[in-house]
């Protein structure tokens, strides 16, 4: 097993013990200023925790039993032999604090209710969005 799979289970045996004392403790201590019973938006958010830890678990489990030895489970590894290549990011690009402001009008207009600026936040956001993917695969004259 790799280290992911066994923290997610560590993380699933804990939540599961938590859930298990937070049953007990809700239903049998008497609190005079709550019902009495079981207290069912605690008990169902710590089951379906575990559940969803155990279900990341089990995935992590299957797709590391099928990958190579990762660095993280060496013990002679380096940072750099876990560091891939990180893509390409634009310093000098426009386009994110385009679509910065274009959320913002967009916001502004759901919050407001205006249904004008919400119609003209949601061409922003799209305009920005395609300007933003597209600024490399336009030519510079056409800018």
């Amino acid at each position: 097993m790799k280290v992911s799979s066994k923290l997610m289970y560590a993380l699933t045996a804990y939540i599961g013990a938590a859930s298990i004392i937070y049953i007990f403790a809700t239903i049998f201590v008497d609190d005079s200023g709550n019902v009495k019973g079981g207290e069912w938006i605690g008990i169902t958010m710590l089951v379906i925790s575990t559940l969803m830890t155990l279900m990341l678990a089990g995935y992590f489990h299957f797709t590391e039993k099928r990958q190579d030895i990762l660095p993280q489970d060496w013990e002679e590894a380096e940072v750099e032999d876990g560091a891939g290549t990180y893509g390409f990011f634009s310093t000098s690009s426009i386009w994110p604090a385009v679509m910065s402001g274009s959320i913002f009008v967009l916001g502004a207009g759901i919050i407001y209710m205006h249904y004008w600026m919400i119609g003209f936040g949601a061409v922003l956001v799209i305009w920005s969005t395609t300007m933003l993917n597209l600024q490399y695969g336009i030519p510079k004259e056409k800018h």
